[in-house]
């Protein structure tokens, strides 16, 4: 190995940074390594907004050549929801062949030990980081992410949540010691004498399947936890979303051979158009693991098929905020406006569901009706995405023409508190940008109901007039308990009302955001702190990230003898 890359270096390297994750799930307090501003980027060998921006625009029209065994074909074929066609392709893998091949190295990787591992996953981590420009343009040109938040989403926040995986994998691993002597008094007689030597040893394979709209934020978490725990990793991205995950392929297999180890503990996926390998995959016997992110029936299809492998799915869900009660109007729509417009509602956290009683609330600007508190809603959305500009920052793009379906479509629904507009975008005039609608819809009546209880993926939501707070909570248990909820938020002043709605999100495992009104939105959630999901309820079967997330990756092999008289 590259003298640089020795373990000892290694983990000379990288121990403090894991120290403080470590430190941070205990404490849940807030930590990051990664920063958020891009002015930050570009000394220590990293790559700044210049250099970044030259990096990916090198990539277009090239072949990406990963050097993986097993490639038979090469394909592509993404085009960026703002206009542009990549035109980058990548190798087309016979399973027959790659799979043997990931298999080979994972004897050596089991050996090198928890805390090695973990270096070499905080390196990789750490190489990726100083290409966070060159990244955030992969994520932007394939979820449709305005430049902002694919920097910090698809950048440090992805890398946050891989690195959190990381720390969890670690810290169950070493919860069991590597050898122990085990002595059993016999009375008059000899103690019976045990050494024992315990090693955590991977399931097999993991299968990442990656989605569209945050291929790195939603990639790395299981990527991470089942590399930190031994396991190869094959990434199958989302055909419209392979750049990002590619990159990470590449760089993950370049700090892997530079550190001693088989590159091909982490290998690509890619797929032609329409061929659809994600089942094909999922189901073999050399898969173990698999990591999926996106629609509710193909994870339900995964839970039910994928019967070799420990599934982890986050799926769809309906998310709900009730708006009973504030102290700060002014406040809650803000907070409310922004959670709506950002990134389109393209996010598997974005309100949905805007449960208002009919007969209005009480707030700090005297009592709203119903119409009221919608149709200022309605104007504080339509004030903060009023210069196209701006609104082109928050919105992004529609990534796919099945949401910009279902945006048009959702006008049909009912009454409209406020239409969606066509955003023309600066920069990029063939990107498809609009801003949200909110429909009116009633809660009391049947027909109103197949709206607003299915999930309505993108910049759609429904304002639903119920008949009291008791109906809110009632509604919130029944969505929760039926279809799944990402999260859910509420805004009251009264302590009954919000004791009930704790109540049902602690027996329905949803996580709650009480009375937002500042910085901080219902549809974002800070790793080492925040749970993303709760893995109890229909939307997601695990947590991003709990011990649960990472324990089952790997197993705990004992070996025993005698100890030396």
């Amino acid at each position: 190995m590259a003298a640089e890359l020795t373990a000892h270096t290694l983990i000379t390297r990288h121990r403090p940074t894991l120290d403080r994750a470590l430190e941070a799930i205990r404490t849940r307090a807030y930590w990051s390594p990664h920063p958020e501003h891009p002015k930050a980027y570009g000394e220590d060998g990293g790559l700044d907004a210049a250099a970044g921006r030259a990096a990916f625009d090198a990539l277009l029209g090239t072949r990406l050549d990963l050097g993986q065994p097993g490639t038979d074909d090469w394909v592509g074929g993404e085009v960026s929801p703002y206009g542009i066609e990549l035109g980058v392709t990548y190798p087309h893998a016979d399973a027959d062949v790659l799979l043997p091949a990931m298999r080979a190295g994972q004897r050596a990787w089991r050996d090198a030990g928890p805390e090695l591992r973990a270096a070499v996953c905080l390196e990789i981590l750490k190489r990726i980081s100083d290409r966070t420009h060159e990244f955030a343009h992969a994520v932007m040109h394939t979820s449709g992410q305005a430049f902002m938040m694919a920097f910090q989403a698809g950048g440090p926040h992805a890398q946050d949540r891989g690195l959190e995986a990381v720390a969890y994998a670690y810290a169950e691993q070493v919860r069991t010691p590597e050898s122990a002597e085990w002595t059993k008094p016999q009375g008059k007689r000899d103690p019976l004498a045990l050494t024992k030597r315990f090693t955590p040893v991977p399931r097999g394979i993991g299968l990442v399947i990656g989605c569209n709209t945050f291929p790195t934020w939603n990639g790395y978490p299981g990527l991470f936890a089942s590399l930190a725990t031994g396991n190869a990793v094959l990434v199958k991205p989302h055909p419209r979303a392979v750049l990002p995950l590619a990159l990470t392929v590449r760089t993950a297999r370049e700090a892997l051979a530079e550190a001693g180890f088989d590159p091909n503990l982490v290998a690509l996926a890619a797929e032609r158009p329409g061929e659809g390998i994600a089942k094909t995959l999922a189901t073999r016997p050399e898969i173990r693991i698999v990591d999926y992110t996106g629609s509710t029936a193909f994870g339900d299809w995964l839970e039910a098929n994928a019967r070799q492998a420990q599934v982890y799915t986050e799926k769809a869900g309906v998310n709900t905020v009730i708006v009973e009660s504030t102290g700060d109007y002014a406040g809650m729509l803000a907070n409310l406006a922004f959670s709506l417009s950002l990134y389109s509602g393209q996010m598997c956290t974005t309100p949905q569901n805007l449960l208002i009683p009919r007969d209005g609330i009480r707030t700090d600007q005297g009592p709203k009706t119903y119409e009221e508190v919608t149709a200022d809603l309605a104007k504080a959305v339509g004030t903060l995405l009023a210069d196209d500009a701006r609104a082109a920052a928050l919105l992004g793009a529609i990534v796919n023409p099945d949401v910009k379906a279902r945006l048009e479509a959702a006008a049909g629904l009912g009454e409209l508190a406020l239409a969606s507009r066509e955003v023309t975008h600066p920069d990029f005039p063939d990107a498809v940008v609009r801003t949200p609608v909110i429909v009116k819809l009633d809660g009391a009546k049947p027909d109103d109901e197949a709206a607003w209880m299915s999930e309505c993926f993108g910049p759609v939501s429904f304002a639903v007039a119920v008949d009291s707070a008791g109906h809110a909570v009632e509604l919130l248990r029944r969505g929760v308990r039926e279809k799944g909820a990402m999260t859910v938020g509420a805004y009251t002043t009264d302590e009954e009302v919000e004791r009930a709605v704790r109540e049902v999100c602690l027996e329905e495992a949803a996580q709650l955001s009480l009375n937002l009104t500042g910085g901080v939105y219902v549809n974002q959630t800070a790793a080492f702190s925040d749970f993303h999901g709760s893995g109890g309820n229909p939307a997601a079967n695990a947590a991003l990230c709990d011990a649960a997330f990472v324990a089952n990756r790997f197993r705990v092999v004992e070996v025993r003898r005698e100890a030396a008289s």
